[in-house]
């Protein structure tokens, strides 16, 4: 990617984080990233093309982060609970809530490049989940996977809000994957 591609897509990605994708048109992504709208058409196409980037990048920066916090634990009941850790660290510079649940919301037309992202998102996360479980020993990994998601997320849709839920629900999670998991020896 160009210097100014890269300038589109980091402007890009902080205005549709901030404001919202519906909200932000051309117009205020190629004023924020310096260049003229011929620019960021030559470069990306569309907005939606931009928009695509936004979640495609995002995701990754998240699954890395969700995978080293994984790796990191010796344990692997311990392991299934670490994508709340990585959550607390993700949290720490995005607190305007999910950007995928966000842009599910705004993009709802599941045919759409960018929803297809946001969702194969949260259903990675849930896949790993279960794969954790199973790595773990747990009986029923599916239903584990699902209530360990449905605590995840919604510990990510009250993010804004002046509690800390994050706390509580990764609490929640190491207990119901303690209750699940084999017994150690």
């Amino acid at each position: 990617m160009s210097p100014a591609g890269r300038r589109i897509a980091e402007a890009a990605a902080e205005l549709f984080y901030d404001r919202g994708i519906t909200a932000v048109g051309v117009d205020l992504i190629a004023e924020h990233s310096g260049v003229t709208k011929r620019t960021l058409y030559n470069q990306f196409g569309s907005k939606d093309r931009l928009v695509e980037l936004y979640l495609a990048e995002r995701d990754q920066r998240w699954r890395a982060l969700v995978r080293a916090a994984v790796d990191a634990c010796d344990d692997p009941v311990e392991a299934v609970t670490a994508p709340f850790d990585a959550l607390r660290t993700w949290s720490e510079t995005n607190t305007r809530g999910c950007a995928f649940i966000n842009a599910l919301a705004e993009l709802p037309d599941p045919a759409h490049p960018a929803h297809r992202i946001a969702a194969d998102q949260k259903l990675w996360l849930l896949d790993l989940f279960g794969e954790l479980a199973v790595a773990a020993g747990c009986p029923d990994p599916t239903a584990l996977a699902t209530r360990l998601l449905v605590l995840h997320e919604g510990a990510l849709a009250t993010q804004p809000l002046p509690i800390d839920t994050l706390s509580h629900s990764a609490d929640l999670a190491r207990s119901l994957v303690r209750a699940e998991a084999p017994p150690r020896r």
